[in-house]
């Protein structure tokens, strides 16, 4: 990648909605060019995809939670399993394997503390889940951030 591929990964991070005539405005290249590099971006896997952010509150997203979970075994098939089930729960929005006291670290969102508990109780249905720490998000300070191309 060069100086102007990181230019537009930037400038689509930031606003994914520029036309291809306004990037290449911006990064100093004409439409065919910018277009052809964006193409190969995308070809190429560095460009995954595109999505609209949404605001959490006006579509009645009051609540995130972070939850650590602990499984009670580490065998392949117990933990694929376990992570089959969870990319099925919609309310779980990121899922991070981490190092530490617990195995997993979810993103969960929810309405209300009623839709917390409903989510929770799927939680505790799953088979192999030990342990279960919850952390209520107060409010957000930085969220939705862009990737730094480095």
């Amino acid at each position: 990648m060069d100086k102007i591929d990181k230019m537009l990964l930037n400038l689509i991070q930031n606003n994914a909605t520029l036309t291809t005539s306004e990037l290449a405005d911006i990064v100093g290249l004409s439409a065919s060019p910018c277009a052809r590099r964006i193409k190969r971006l995308e070809q190429s896997g560095v460009i995954s995809g595109y999505q609209a952010v949404l605001s959490r509150g006006k579509i009645g997203i009051s609540m995130t939670v972070f939850v650590e979970v602990s499984l009670n075994n580490h065998q392949a098939s117990s933990i694929d399993d376990f992570e089959s089930e969870i990319t099925q729960i919609e309310e779980i929005i990121s899922c991070h394997v981490v190092s530490g006291a617990y195995d997993y670290l979810l993103e969960v969102v929810t309405n209300d503390l009623q839709g917390y508990e409903a989510f929770m109780r799927k939680i505790q249905r799953l088979n192999n889940v030990k342990d279960i720490h919850s952390h209520l998000a107060i409010r957000q300070v930085k969220g939705n951030g862009s990737l730094p191309i480095y």
